[in-house]
């Protein structure tokens, strides 16, 4: 099935651009394949008075309800860009996965709740062969969503629908579980029902804050993949002129909507308008190639004056004796009769954020011993997430 939708969006385009149509399909699937799996498992739970199946079932109608939300969530994705949305919609998809991992955790506490319930007072299960083969039609269905769901999410590079495909094989795996506690309960006479319902409930609950995790991420603002980074980078260090880069800064406002900018470093002597020209190129290609709207920062690098490479060398190699992930940009010196002044920026890791004076301190000291006058620096401290593969 997933085949043949490829080949029929791919008339229409890109997948990566019918993200949104292959979602909704993915949301009306879930809904529908869940649905039927509740009706059946709650009639054979209430039949056998199975808290667990029951219990199992309440897990089918939380999936479907994710799916509605799922469909909802790639819908209003689409809407475009508008006067007070300037960046689009396409943070609605998590959004939605958010509200799906809301409404799986009340799931879990409810079915815990239950569970409970029946360990206090226990209860016979009436044992049916058609409550096992539910159960195992349900483990069926529920790995082909498995397999269906991870074949769309990398067809469109989709952690909502990554996140859902683990769900139903975490489904899978639970109800391996209760149909084990059945099986158990009418072979070996151990009362395990409200055991298996307690720990299916754990195994949502868990679901439920693992997904709500993934899906909070993006949305506080996390830093771009590696992956992502390496691409930009890679295309960056490629072209003509560019001795280098900084201050690589990635805004996500959702699949499809990434911003970039960065900072390039080009030889002083090279012309600001043949710059510019390939700095306006290098845009429109990562648009154009990898849908990255990169804005561009031209950094001019000073590259012929001996003097001024000599002092970089020097503190570079002060600051990698302090620790090896220190790096430095920007580099500008102003000399004096009686003092020079160091302007640059330093690549700081998060976990030295209170050695700022530190390093500064000790800059100076040791390359105003080496130089025989005083040397002071005015450094700006930049993230080391920014700044990572220079």
């Amino acid at each position: 099935m997933t085949k043949l939708m490829h080949r029929l969006l791919q008339k229409k385009g890109d997948p990566t651009q019918n993200r949104a149509a292959i979602g909704k399909m993915s949301g009306m699937v879930g809904i529908v394949s869940n649905l039927l799996l509740f009706l059946g498992k709650l009639a054979v739970g209430l039949l056998s008075g199975s808290v667990s199946i029951t219990a199992d079932a309440m897990n089918n109608l939380s999936d479907a309800s994710s799916a509605l939300v799922t469909l909802l969530g790639f819908k209003l994705s689409e809407k475009p860009a508008d006067a007070d949305h300037p960046y689009g919609h396409a943070r609605f998809e998590y959004l939605s996965g958010l509200a799906v991992a809301a409404l799986i955790v009340v799931i879990g506490v409810e079915l815990g709740k239950s569970s409970l319930d029946k360990i206090l007072h226990p209860q016979a299960v009436i044992f049916s062969w058609l409550a096992v083969a539910v159960l195992g039609a349900s483990i069926a269905a529920k790995l082909g969503l498995f397999f269906f769901n991870r074949a769309l999410s990398k067809m469109i590079h989709s952690t909502t629908l990554s996140a859902t495909a683990q769900d139903s094989l975490n489904d899978a795996i639970a109800t391996g579980a209760v149909l084990a506690a059945t099986l158990v309960e009418r072979f070996a006479d151990v009362r395990i029902d409200g055991w298996m319902g307690i720990a299916v409930a754990l195994f949502i609950l868990y679901s439920g804050i693992q997904l709500g995790r993934e899906t909070i991420s993006p949305l506080l603002g996390e830093r771009a993949s590696p992956e992502l980074q390496e691409l930009i980078v890679d295309y960056v260090r490629s072209q003509p002129k560019v001795l280098g880069y900084h201050d690589l800064m990635v805004h996500d406002y959702g699949p499809g909507q990434r911003f970039a900018s960065l900072h390039v470093e080009m030889d002083e002597k090279e012309s600001p308008l043949e710059c510019h020209e390939l700095i306006d190129d290098m845009e429109r290609e990562c648009l154009k190639n990898h849908g990255i709207h990169l804005v561009i920062h031209y950094d001019p690098v000073v590259t012929g004056d001996l003097e001024l490479c000599r002092l970089r060398d020097s503190a570079f190699e002060i600051l990698q004796q302090m620790d090896g992930r220190l790096q430095l940009h920007d580099f500008r010196m102003v000399q004096g009769q009686e003092h020079t002044n160091l302007i640059f920026d330093v690549a700081l890791p998060q976990d030295m954020g209170s050695k700022k004076s530190e390093i500064q301190t000790r800059l100076e000291e040791e390359l105003s011993r080496q130089e025989g006058k005083r040397i002071y620096t005015v450094i700006t401290f930049d993230p080391e997430a920014f700044n990572e593969g220079k």
